[in-house]
């Protein structure tokens, strides 16, 4: 059980790495106005979304849920934290689909949004983070 638990943090960790530097690599992009720079953009934010972020949640989602089947639902499934921690993981994975969304408008030279937009959905990670931590660790309901 410790090394499931083990291994779900650490892709958790690499999961909320991207999402914490893909919406601030937006914000870069949105601010590009060079060719040369808008390029390198598209290529950061492909390896990162793909290469780190992607594997990562759904590394996070398979341990979490092995840990959920074997181990926590027996124990855990009458407590109010554990079903608003799953419903906040489900709306941090409707996040990370807007993430692909976003990429997708940038890959194909759509964006039209501003870089404040990006600045302030690079902060809702935050609030995902800081909740589901606390409700993992407290349980306070």
């Amino acid at each position: 059980m410790l090394w499931l638990k083990a291994l779900h943090l650490i892709f958790m960790v690499t999961w909320f790495a991207g999402l914490f530097y893909l919406p601030r690599l937006y914000v870069y992009h949105a601010m590009a106005e060079d060719q040369t720079s808008i390029d390198r953009f598209k290529i950061m934010e492909r390896k990162l979304l793909f290469g780190i972020m992607t594997p990562g949640m759904l590394l996070t989602l398979g341990f979490g849920l092995w840990m959920l089947k074997d181990y926590a639902w027996a124990i855990y499934a009458a407590s109010g934290w554990l079903h608003l921690k799953l419903t906040l993981i489900a709306g941090l994975v409707i996040f990370h689909g807007c993430c692909i969304k976003w990429w997708l408008d940038f890959r194909n030279d759509q964006n039209h949004r501003s870089h404040q937009f990006f600045r302030w959905m690079n902060e809702i990670p935050v609030f995902f983070l800081f909740t589901i931590i606390i409700l993992a660790v407290v349980k306070p309901f």
